[in-house]
């Protein structure tokens, strides 16, 4: 149990952006706690690219490398423990852990992720982030010019489709049984890419090296890998239970400085952003611990009476 003392903030989520707040607000000599559970989205990318200097480096080495600089600044502390609450009382917030833990705070960074809702596919979950993917930009050159799938449903699907081919020439769209409209079929068509709107009922792979897709119909489909943007949510509640706005995708509606609706409350990463790159990751984190720092300052002012 910790009540007595009062951290400058509390940083919930030790991945990039967490650790890239907590690393500007070190050096800004502040008193931060980051409470990380250990869960994040890339922990199954073996590599991650696109990131100056890192390039190809796992995720894992990368927040290890991030946690040991931020833990070098005296005033920085990392707890590995899952915040369940937090509730704000007179510009103060609290915040409970799974460990029992009750900590005390001026401000709050949520880089909390998301969570990836997978569809209810064998193999799918296995595959993700090896040979499921996401984002051509992290992952598209290593299978540059070989057989890709585009797994994706919605308005935009065609664009999408159009993205990958920059990669590949040798795409296929897997619809998983929605049906086009005949706009999309026609674009599609144009762009020379078959469509499979038969059900996907299993991934076959070889510890998440996928080989084939098999349909409900029994025909296979060798493809090397398969882009799937999937939708994703909050994992938790402590934006809602702050009362922060979200956006229509369910991410948490910041200012370019990482400031939500809620005073004293930022929010930083993919919780935030559709860019799912650690270099964004990482500029919003920076962003939002910068301006974390000069509230804190501007707080401190007002508290003496020196600023209007």
């Amino acid at each position: 149990m910790e009540t007595k003392k009062m951290y400058d903030a509390i940083i919930v989520g030790g991945s990039v952006a967490g650790l890239s707040a907590a690393l500007v607000l070190g050096r800004s000599m502040r008193k931060v706690m980051v409470i990380d559970s250990g869960q994040p989205c890339n922990r199954n990318t073996p590599h991650s690219h696109s990131f100056m200097t890192r390039d190809g480096a796992t995720p894992a080495e990368l927040t290890s490398i991030a946690r040991q600089q931020a833990l070098a600044y005296p005033t920085v502390s990392v707890r590995n423990d899952k915040v369940l609450s937090i509730t704000k009382i007179n510009d103060v917030f609290s915040a409970k852990t799974e460990q029992g833990s009750h900590l005390k705070a001026r401000k709050i960074l949520l880089a909390t992720g998301v969570y990836d809702i997978m569809p209810d596919i064998e193999g799918f979950a296995d595959c993700w982030g090896i040979s499921v993917l996401h984002c051509p930009y992290c992952h598209g050159y290593e299978v540059k010019n070989q057989s890709l799938g585009v797994f994706i449903a919605g308005d935009h699907l065609e664009m999408y489709a159009s993205l990958i081919q920059h990669w590949s020439k040798d795409v296929t769209l897997f619809t998983n049984g929605n049906i086009l409209t005949s706009v999309q079929r026609d674009k599609l068509r144009s762009l020379h890419i078959p469509i499979v709107e038969v059900p996907i009922v299993r991934l076959d792979h070889n510890e998440g090296m996928l080989r084939a897709l098999e349909m409900q119909d029994g025909t296979r489909y060798g493809v090397t890998a398969l882009f799937a943007p999937t939708p994703t949510r909050l994992p938790g509640d402590l934006a809602q239970q702050l009362g922060c706005q979200l956006k229509e995708a369910g991410l948490i509606e910041v200012n370019p400085s990482g400031q939500t609706s809620v005073s004293g409350v930022f929010a930083a990463g993919d919780n935030s952003s559709p860019m799912r790159q650690l270099s964004m990751a990482s500029a919003a984190g920076n962003a939002a611990g910068a301006r974390l720092n000069f509230e804190l300052v501007e707080d401190d002012l007002m508290e003496l009476g020196n600023y209007n």
